[in-house]
């Protein structure tokens, strides 16, 4: 058996009702985890871009990838390992106030990881960092070791190719020349 490893999906749709429904039953029925799940706009009008991470092998990340692409309404579906793809998500870090003030160490903590406050008020304090999952979480554990976090959240992965130009690109340049 393959092991395990997180693969990125990058899919490609109509902006039609129920699609992200079809989408996340195909991992479902395989019993495959959705790790994060971004959607969005994408910069081709009329389509969707959907980012989706999950823990598979590759055997099983294929099939899942071409039952995706079946689907009527999705253009296009392809999966990825992270070294073809820049990567990026937020932490969102809601901190006490008090504890903060009381500890410059935290606020420094917040800067030397690339971080910034993005909004202070008595109670709370919100920190917010963008980069790599791993940066996001070490920055994470460090505040909680402070125990000052009273709320956290991460953005789910947002992700472009690697290559000039994307899959999804090509395949409707040629679909325009077909036509």
């Amino acid at each position: 058996m393959e092991d395990k490893k997180l693969y990125t999906l990058l899919v490609y749709s109509e902006n039609i009702a129920g699609i992200l429904n079809q989408i996340t039953a195909v991992f479902t029925r395989r019993q495959v985890n959705i790790e994060s799940l971004n959607v969005s706009a994408s910069s081709i009008p009329g389509l969707h871009k959907y980012t989706i991470t999950a823990w598979s092998n590759e055997s099983q990340i294929e099939k899942i990838t071409r039952q995706i692409e079946k689907k009527i309404d999705v253009v296009k579906a392809t999966y990825y390992t992270d070294d073809e793809l820049y990567i990026r998500e937020t932490g969102l870090y809601k901190l006490s106030t008090p504890m903060v003030m009381e500890n410059p160490e935290i606020s420094r903590t917040v800067r030397r990881n690339d971080a910034f406050m993005t909004e202070v008020n008595p109670t709370y304090v919100i920190a917010m960092k963008s980069g790599r999952t791993e940066e996001i979480m070490d920055l994470y554990y460090k505040l909680d070791e402070f125990g000052c976090i009273l709320q956290y959240t991460r953005s789910g992965r947002i992700a472009v190719t690697r290559s000039a130009t994307e899959e999804v690109t090509k395949l409707l340049e040629e679909r325009e020349k077909g036509n």
